[in-house]
């Protein structure tokens, strides 16, 4: 007899931190730029715009990875120069993706900037998820590598 993984929705986390040699203004300026993601997070071909407001709650952008599957996310909550939170409303394999990055000032030039979100999956085994959630922290660490050397030059 064969055991089959049994399918059910899980919920977890993710919370990535990187300290960046950079003013608030400089890091706020690059992360508040919604479509600029291709620039710094891992794999993204191309990201636009599909609502007329680019900053703020209401902002939505449609995110094309190279391998041409797409992210739907729309910004549900902005603080000016320290933080937004988006939610993913289209292509995770997730009932629920909600997440925020933030900046905090360490000092004029010190940066501390935090990625981190809460997931709940569409039906999949324990396994997948686990995966799942190890792939975005991997992702976002290696997103935030990107960034920090971009902006440190």
């Amino acid at each position: 007899m064969v055991k089959t993984a049994k399918k059910s929705f899980h919920t977890g986390s993710v919370k990535k931190t990187i300290t960046i040699k950079a003013s608030k203004d400089k890091v706020w300026r690059k992360i508040s730029n919604i479509a600029g993601l291709p620039t710094w997070v891992v794999d993204v071909k191309k990201t636009i715009y599909l609502s007329k407001k680019k900053r703020d709650v209401g902002a939505i952008r449609l995110i094309i990875f190279a391998d041409g599957s797409e992210i739907e996310e729309h910004v549900v909550a902005w603080k000016d120069k320290e933080y937004f939170t988006y939610i993913a409303t289209e292509g995770l394999p997730l009932r629920v993706y909600v997440a925020t990055i933030s900046i905090n000032a360490k000092s004029k030039k010190i940066v501390q900037l935090t990625w981190q979100s809460y997931l709940n999956s569409k039906k999949m085994t324990e396994k997948q998820f686990f995966g799942f959630l190890a792939f975005m922290g991997s992702f976002y660490e290696a997103s935030l590598e990107n960034l920090k050397t971009s902006l440190e030059k």
